[in-house]
């Protein structure tokens, strides 16, 4: 295989090829930066690109395997991490210009844990300032440049824009993101890939800035499902650093994804949450519906309830409190250079009494019982993971949120997987949103998988060459 093939390969595929010494961790790294190269002038990914150092790594990995001291299966492949990770040594911006000179003092864990398997870190990726924004724009630092059309400037999806968008450029096999309120699902859905919202507690958040200590969920972004399950499987765990990684039992996620879905129990939306859909993007949710029938799941509406939108408001103020809790410092000084839409998200905090914030957090205890009396019976909820397909950036309301169908997942803790599943006539990507309980993981990555293995979406990759 030549170089120029290689970066077209998904993380699980690069790692049978390494062990079948088809190629090596040097020439499939120089495939990766070449890529990035190429493409990062006209996609703007990328905060910074280690390239001299992830050579080094690469080297050292290829030395490691021919003379028998390989880390395992994921040893030489690249990944990269969202700018909100920190990395000791290296600058972690978290989007915001006035950090651009901000050095982290340690690693997260992680990153620990991705090079402790051998992973190769190429870089640091674009994300909306502070994470707090879903459209993935940003107004100092640079917005990435959805690949999926290179005519008009789309939006990628935030607040993981540069993980999705590098992802879906091949200029990385998969990126680490962090989604609060939809920020791995909703950039997963407008570049065409795999986004896994875990749990709380699945993944330690030890070393990631955090947006919302109460909603923050650190999790992939890749191309296939199966790529997310691996990574999954090696990020997950225990960590003292993180109390609340100890309160969920191991996942398997591996282990049962190629059950098949026969026998499964699924809810659709009901018809009051149909409405505001795009046509398209609700003509692909009903087609994805209707395979998930043909494999062998029984697929009845989810009784009624309160609005999803509702449980989305809440995240919002959810979000703006405990944001500027930790951002205050410069969020109210005028003089620095903020982005002025994540300013106004942010200082929307300031305004929300202790009263209000208490009895928000009281309200998601209820709605929790709420919910899981609704979803009694069902495995999963299956919504569209965006309500449209990207949309042009000069249309960009910035006072909206396009994060309608993902927030009550955070609201609720549960987990939910975004995964391709059509185009619309204009050549975009639509996605499907599969929403389990908190902690079954497993269990949405193996809806999934039944679902890809039925479709070709996930093969799809936008012209960029």
């Amino acid at each position: 295989m030549s170089d120029g093939d290689i970066h077209e390969l998904s993380l699980h595929a690069l790692s049978a090829g390494l062990a079948a010494r088809r190629f090596t961790p040097v020439d499939v790294t120089e495939a990766f930066l070449a890529r990035i190269a190429a493409l990062e002038p006209r996609v703007h990914a990328f905060v910074e690109v280690y390239d001299a150092e992830a050579r080094l790594a690469a080297e050292a990995a290829h030395k490691a395997i021919q003379s028998g001291h390989g880390l395992g299966p994921l040893h030489g492949i690249p990944v990269a991490l969202k700018d909100l990770v920190e990395f000791e040594g290296r600058i972690t911006t978290a989007g915001s210009a006035i950090w651009r000179d901000r050095r982290s003092m340690f690693t997260a864990t992680l990153a620990q844990r991705m090079i402790g398997a051998g992973m190769i870190v190429l870089g640091k990726t674009h994300t909306v300032e502070f994470a707090y924004g879903a459209w993935g724009t940003n107004e100092h630092m640079g917005t990435p440049h959805n690949p999926w059309d290179m005519a008009v400037a789309r939006t990628p999806g935030g607040s993981s824009a540069g993980s999705a968008v590098a992802v879906a450029a091949r200029m990385v096999p998969i990126a680490i993101g962090t989604d609060t309120g939809g920020s791995v699902r909703i950039p997963s859905s407008w570049c065409g890939l795999t986004g896994l919202k875990t749990t709380i507690g699945r993944i330690s958040t030890h070393g990631v800035v955090p947006l919302s200590p109460t909603l923050d969920t650190p999790g992939p972004i890749g191309r296939c499902v199966e790529d997310c399950a691996i990574l999954l499987a090696l990020l997950q765990g225990g960590d003292p650093n993180d109390p609340l990684t100890y309160t969920l039992a191991p996942s398997a996620p591996l282990a049962d994804m190629r059950r098949g879905i026969k026998g499964l129990r699924l809810a659709s939306l009901p018809d009051t949450e149909r409405a505001g859909v795009d046509a398209q993007v609700l003509a692909a949710y009903d087609a994805s519906l209707a395979k998930l029938i043909a494999l062998g799941a029984e697929i009845a509406v989810l009784p009624p309830g309160r609005s999803l939108s509702e449980a989305g408001d809440l995240v919002g103020k959810i979000i703006s409190a405990e944001s500027y809790v930790y951002h205050a410092g410069h969020i109210d000084r005028d003089d620095l250079p903020l982005d002025q839409a994540v300013r106004a998200r942010i200082r929307a905090g300031a305004a929300l009494s202790a009263k209000d914030y208490l009895d928000v957090l009281e309200d998601r205890k209820k709605a929790k019982a709420e919910f899981a009396a609704r979803m009694a019976g069902f495995d999963a909820v299956l919504t569209p993971s965006t309500l449209t397909a990207a949309i042009p950036l000069d249309t960009v309301d910035q006072t909206k949120t396009p994060a309608i169908s993902t927030r009550w997942v955070n609201y609720l803790d549960m987990c939910a997987l975004s995964l391709p599943n059509g185009m619309t006539q204009e050549g975009l990507p639509t996605s499907l949103q599969i929403v389990c309980r908190g902690g079954d993981e497993a269990l949405s990555l193996r809806i999934g998988w039944a679902l890809e293995q039925a479709t070709s979406w996930h093969r799809m990759a936008p012209g960029l060459d």
